[in-house]
């Protein structure tokens, strides 16, 4: 009988990469969300969906709804892809469902998601992180005025980039509204090449690791496109996460923001723990059911070193590069890549993920927020407690 696999977050590109990866490995896949969305539910691959209660504001009814489709599917692993991880995490979850949720406990979750909490961490355990202070006074606010601009200033919990200042002018700082808008941050400003790591541990030791950049993204920084690090720079990277892994005795998922310096040293910025644009890599590596499950590893589905979101780089990606003078780039992605979302003889979710994007900005536009708000409203944690 196959193992059954319930992997939640269905809205995410990385969730139908899971998806199609663990069915490849002969897996019974389940996937769910809090909404319906067309780019899983429009695939011919053969899984099964559910629906949950958005948990951001039935906490309760969510953890009902998983525990039972844990039981009633037997269900032997659960993988979140989004920030229903930090719900997932719940003590009273945690303790029903034990080692079949894929997640690091409450504590270690409220460690890397806040940001501040992150970058105390890491200068703790010998990692490189720039020098962090968190804000909570008007005082303490004005105490970075005068050097505003050799500063970043962000929420302690966000995601996207939101609300970001990076090196804002003293009289932006001072206009932002910052102190009112809860608990906020100062990180020193770090000048340098971007990248991102994605990491997999099973009880505190590194299992699955890529590393990546990005020359394709969204003005709040999400990417669409993806490709590997030389093997010096991922290797340097490698032991990081190894030592993240160890010190946070994470079982999960985890990824990190860095930037490397003019020396190439690599400053850690921020960690997201759940899936990230990474996944898509380790994927196509065969890396990744075996890195969660403890699994024989898979044999390479494909060997690309770069993935993209096909949708993305079509609607949003040709422009840049037509506006930008980057097509010759643009089309070597295309050719190089892997389309993580549509595939042969799966082209539905491409349509499908164009279309939940509409119903997204037509959310955000019903609530006066932003598209990328509206794709986590109804899950994002922000270091509330559980009930």
């Amino acid at each position: 009988m196959a193992r059954a696999v319930l992997i939640t977050g269905a809205r995410a590109a990385a969730a139908l990469d899971l998806a199609r990866a663990f069915h490849a490995a002969g897996w019974d896949v389940h996937l769910a969300d809090s909404v319906k969305v067309r780019m899983a539910r429009w695939s011919r691959l053969h899984v099964r969906h559910h629906q949950y209660p958005p948990p951001r504001s039935d906490a309760r009814g969510f953890r009902a709804v998983i525990a039972g489709l844990v039981e009633r599917h037997g269900i032997e692993l659960v993988v979140p892809t989004c920030e229903e991880v930090f719900h997932l995490a719940a003590p009273a979850l945690l303790r029903a469902l034990g080692s079949r949720l894929f997640v690091p406990d409450m504590a270690t979750l409220r460690l890397l998601h806040d940001k501040f909490a992150f970058a105390t961490a890491c200068r703790e355990w010998g990692l490189n992180a720039p020098e962090s202070h968190a804000i909570n006074s008007a005082e303490t606010l004005a105490s970075f005025l005068p050097t505003s601009q050799d500063w970043v200033f962000k929420p302690r919990f966000s995601r996207f980039g939101d609300r970001t200042l990076v090196g804002p002018t003293p009289t932006k700082l001072e206009a932002s509204g910052l102190i009112t808008a809860g608990d906020w941050m100062a990180q020193q400003r770090i000048e340098g090449e971007e990248a991102c790591f994605h990491a997999i541990a099973r009880n505190g030791v590194l299992t699955g690791f890529t590393a990546y950049n990005s020359r394709w993204r969204l003005a709040g920084g999400a990417s669409y496109a993806f490709k590997q690090l030389d093997d010096c720079r991922a290797e340097h990277l490698r032991r990081i996460a190894a030592k993240i892994a160890n010190n946070g005795h994470i079982h999960g998922q985890f990824a990190c923001d860095v930037i490397f310096d003019c020396s190439g040293q690599p400053w850690l910025l921020e960690c997201n723990p759940r899936a990230t644009s990474g996944v898509h890599l380790l994927i196509a590596q065969g890396a990744i059911v075996g890195a969660i499950s403890g699994q024989a590893q898979c044999a390479a589905i494909t060997e690309p070193r770069q993935a993209f979101l096909g949708p993305a780089m079509w609607a949003l990606g040709l422009p840049q590069a037509l506006r930008t003078g980057r097509l010759s780039e643009w089309r070597a992605t295309i050719s190089q890549g892997r389309d993580v979302i549509s595939q042969p003889g799966d082209r539905a979710p491409a349509l499908g993920a164009l279309v939940d994007a509409a119903v997204f900005s037509l959310k955000g536009l019903a609530k006066g927020i932003s598209t990328n708000a509206a794709t986590t409203c109804d899950i994002e944690w922000n270091g509330e407690d559980h009930d």
